[in-house]
């Protein structure tokens, strides 16, 4: 075997590594997310997580995997009543959307990550420029089965008294 294909043999299984790292972790993210009666153990490993995807993906994603990593990080910062840390990765993850000309599913839950962030700090108005936007981006997914994924996540979860 040729040293050249040894080492691309490598970096195709590293890859692999990362590929499914950073899934495995978005996804034990999420479940943490999901628990009803989270310990602040399982609040550490909900972050943990989240950040080690976030860095799997940097390895060897794709813009949209860095956009719904951003998206991931705001909303467990939401849920933990962190909403400085839930706005600056709500921002990123918004400027990703935008910069990729992301549409769709993405675009609704980017407007919704900000304002679900801005719910957690109080800032109503913010609040309420955020939340229509995500209404209507929303109703602007074309998939049937994405649209009411979305709307069903819009309207679980902390609003923090601002719905």
């Amino acid at each position: 075997m040729s040293e050249d294909k040894s080492k691309k043999e490598k970096k195709e299984e590293k890859n692999k590594w990362h590929r499914f790292m950073a899934a495995d972790c978005f996804n034990s993210a999420w479940n943490c997310m999901d628990m009803e009666n989270r310990t602040p153990d399982d609040d550490e490993l909900m972050i943990s997580a989240t950040f080690a995807s976030k860095y799997h993906w940097s390895q060897i994603g794709e813009p949209i995997n860095f956009q719904r990593a951003e998206w991931q990080i705001s909303r467990i910062f939401s849920i933990l009543g962190r909403g400085d840390l839930a706005l600056q990765y709500a921002k990123h993850c918004l400027a990703l959307t935008k910069e990729h000309d992301f549409k769709d599913f993405d675009l609704a839950f980017a407007h919704e990550c900000m304002a679900r962030s801005y719910a957690t700090l109080g800032n109503k108005d913010d609040f309420s420029k955020y939340y229509q936007l995500a209404k209507e981006s929303g109703e602007e997914i074309s998939k049937k089965e994405d649209r009411e994924y979305f709307f069903k996540d819009f309207k679980a979860g902390n609003w923090f008294g601002m719905k």
